[in-house]
């Protein structure tokens, strides 16, 4: 069917969608930040409405200086949403078309950037950072689901997702397992490097390390921060001794490791800052991760380049002196 401009044009604006945007961001203890505001019971990502010839970046930034009193550059798209007119559940008068939602990536905010915010005297009441686990108590579960897939995307480091109605188009394994929907363990500020329980640091050839991911939970841990069937294939003894130790992977078989019958565990590769996102919500980490990778050069092997993480299966382990 041929049809005019106007035609044409009338039918493209009969299919509108609203648009919107929401900025994720962390402090360095990896909890997100979320806003309460005066119109809702539940509480909300900064962000907004995209307005009439606006990208959505620049609606994101203009919205952290309206809700935040920040001045920030958003640059880096975290995951772009489908929201249907079914999930909102928007009133029929309201008309809802559907919404593409953006959710932009806010960083990692220290103190000071933290102490800069100023709230507006209207509309946001207060803001605070919360454990990621906490998310779905607090916001609808649309958002709660939309806040946890960019957070997983983030993680998992292969760039910007596809969600229809806050779950992934194509699900990685931290979407499968659910990861970050359990609290992290907070890991006391601590001299040096002494802990309550054996953590062990398992390299990779290519510089990343060995993380188990419990599907039943979604929680992370590394090797001897729980305890391992026996036979797992991840060496003995992991929890015997207390501290922090590392040990490189003997072999790595071209990523395919012969996973263990009855294991527990999902295993991934990811960088030692990946893992800790995963690990740890304790006080900010820089001395352990800097022990990390003092003792990956120790080990004679690469720093890892951040990239997707990654499922595979059981491995050997040679324990390396590192002093």
């Amino acid at each position: 069917m041929t049809m005019t401009d106007e035609e044409y044009g009338a039918l493209r604006a009969s299919a509108a969608l609203w648009a919107g945007t929401s900025v994720l961001i962390t402090n360095r203890c990896g909890d997100v930040l979320v806003q309460h505001v005066d119109y809702l019971e539940t509480c909300l990502l900064p962000g907004g409405g995209v307005d009439a010839g606006e990208s959505p970046a620049r609606a994101a930034a203009r919205e952290l200086r309206e809700e935040l009193g920040v001045t920030a550059v958003v640059e880096r798209g975290l995951a772009v949403d489908w929201v249907s007119a079914a999930s909102a559940a928007a009133p029929a008068a309201m008309r809802f078309p559907g919404e593409l939602l953006h959710v932009f990536d806010g960083g990692t905010w220290d103190e000071e950037r933290i102490g800069a915010i100023r709230l507006p005297e209207q509309e946001i009441e207060d803001v605070e950072f919360v454990e990621p686990a906490r998310l779905p108590e607090l916001m609808t579960p649309r958002d709660a689901r939309r806040a946890l897939s960019a957070l997983r995307a983030r993680v998992h480091g292969a760039g910007a997702v596809l969600l229809e109605d806050g779950l992934p188009l194509a699900p990685t394994v931290l979407d499968r397992v659910g990861v970050l929907r359990t609290p992290r363990a907070r890991r006391p500020a601590a001299d040096g490097l002494a802990a309550e329980r054996s953590q062990r640091w398992l390299f990779a050839p290519d510089g990343r390390v060995l993380v188990l991911l419990d599907p039943a939970t979604g929680t992370a841990f590394l090797p001897g921060d729980t305890p391992l069937p026996q036979g797992d294939g991840v060496g003995g003894g992991l929890g015997d001794a207390g501290g922090v130790s590392f040990a490189a992977l003997a072999e790595l078989g071209q990523g395919q490791w012969e996973a263990v019958p009855g294991s527990p565990y999902v295993r991934v590769l990811a960088t030692p800052e990946q893992a800790l996102e995963l690990l740890d919500r304790g006080a900010p980490a820089e001395d352990l991760l800097a022990a990390v990778h003092h003792a990956r050069e120790g080990l004679g092997l690469p720093r890892a380049a951040r990239q997707a993480v990654t499922e595979t299966g059981g491995a050997g382990t040679r324990d390396v002196n590192v002093g």
